[in-house]
């Protein structure tokens, strides 16, 4: 990923251990810069996390890191409690923003992070890099919207790779929004519409299903990984539609979610 130039640096380190007595404790729990992390309520036996911005951002120039990891027998789930609004800065649009995710065997991580919108004029580069142990469970997804209400929108170069039991699992780059390479909004892009999103869910269980490549709704996909994974990927109108599709999707295939 290409370094940004100097400006606002944030990081975040999550760490998620089995407690021994049916729930999980947060041994390491820190965030540096304009980018927090607090433990919130949840299900009983999981630790909830959400990211709390200081600050809009990033800007051009601010480079973002978070680090989560599960241990074996825990169940983490981290989301945010507002989009990230990725911003031009004064001196350059590009900012980074890097996510390295971890679980080991019988441990649960979710990412369920709200949408990152490219607003006119950034240019952000994203990379989620995940790391899984045989046995582990992942729901991770990720949801970008191109510019606000009414407005071009910048641009957005996002990449997932993910590793299952020391093999690739995943793969994939995409290069969204103005200055992007030509037909990036044509019919095999995102077909003029402004919303995408992918849900990736990796449990044991999905080794026995039998599934297919499939459309699942209108602008809505399914497709088998090997191993046992799916992935769903989805183009909507607007954020709000995305969202409904992807839960409607992650509710008909059985998250494997706290």
């Amino acid at each position: 990923m290409t370094t940004a130039v100097a400006g606002a640096r944030a990081r975040v380190r999550i760490e998620a251990r089995a407690d021994g007595r049916g729930g999980t404790a947060l041994p390491v729990l820190s965030g540096e810069g304009p980018l927090a992390a607090r433990r919130t309520r949840g299900v009983p036996g999981a630790a909830h996390v959400v990211l709390v911005g200081a600050m809009g951002g990033p800007l051009g120039g601010d480079a973002y890191e978070v680090r989560a990891e599960a241990g074996p027998g825990a169940r983490l789930r981290v989301g945010s409690v507002a989009a990230t609004l990725a911003l031009p800065g004064q001196s350059t649009p590009r900012s980074t923003y890097a996510v390295d995710l971890e679980a080991a065997g019988d441990g649960l991580l979710e990412w369920l992070p709200e949408p990152v919108v490219a607003v006119a004029g950034c240019d952000l580069a994203q990379h989620t890099r995940v790391t899984l142990a045989e046995g582990a469970r992942l729901a991770l997804r990720e949801e970008q919207v191109l510019g606000r209400s009414g407005e071009s929108p910048g641009r957005i170069t996002s990449r997932l790779t993910v590793r299952l039991a020391g093999r690739p699992l995943l793969d994939q780059e995409t290069c969204l929004g103005t200055g992007a390479p030509p037909g990036w909004d044509g019919p095999a892009g995102t077909a003029g519409r402004r919303a995408i999103g992918q849900l990736l869910l990796v449990a044991p269980e999905f080794q026995e299903y039998e599934i297919g490549a499939q459309p699942l709704a209108p602008g809505v996909v399914l497709l088998p990984l090997d191993g046992p994974a799916v992935l769903v990927s989805a183009l909507a109108p607007d954020a709000l539609r995305l969202r409904r599709l992807l839960d409607e999707a992650a509710q008909a295939l059985g998250r494997p979610g706290v």
